[in-house]
């Protein structure tokens, strides 16, 4: 289950229009393929700063990881662009779960985000991780809960 820290630290900075640093944008387009470069463009900002956030302590704790790994810790909810809630709607889908079918496709993220991944060409393993699974999975959910 997802921490309330965790969610109330996620919609404090979720407050916030920043764009990510150049630095950082250059960095994540270094790890993701071009389409998956493009659908992570297509996040909203906030969703952007967190897979950099989420992407970075990925990196601290994984040896070495692969570039899909890291791609799929960068695009861990790129699901959710395709969901269209803005910030008080996800937090309502948070609280109440998928009570209508808008809310189930933001609990369905995952999903949704590895379908997109798939028609990218994207890595089996970047998918693995986007739908939560396989190996580095856990380490993956300690990186978005810190």
């Amino acid at each position: 289950m997802t921490s309330l820290v965790h969610l109330a630290r996620r919609f404090a900075t979720s407050l916030s229009g920043r764009e990510p640093a150049a630095a950082d944008r250059d960095w994540a387009h270094a790890h993701l393929l071009v389409d998956e470069a493009v659908l992570w463009d297509r996040m909203v900002v906030q969703d952007r700063r967190h897979s950099l956030l989420v992407a970075r302590r990925f990196e601290q704790l994984v040896v070495n990881p692969e570039r899909e790994t890291l791609a799929g810790a960068l695009l861990h909810d790129v699901g959710k662009t395709d969901v269209g809630l803005g910030t008080w709607a996800r937090v309502l889908a948070t609280v109440v779960g998928p009570r209508t079918s808008r809310f189930r496709r933001y609990h369905d993220h995952e999903q949704i985000g590895a379908e997109l991944l798939r028609a990218v060409g994207s890595h089996p393993a970047t998918i693995e991780l986007v739908l939560g699974r396989g190996p580095l999975a856990a380490t993956l959910r300690s990186a978005d809960n810190v």
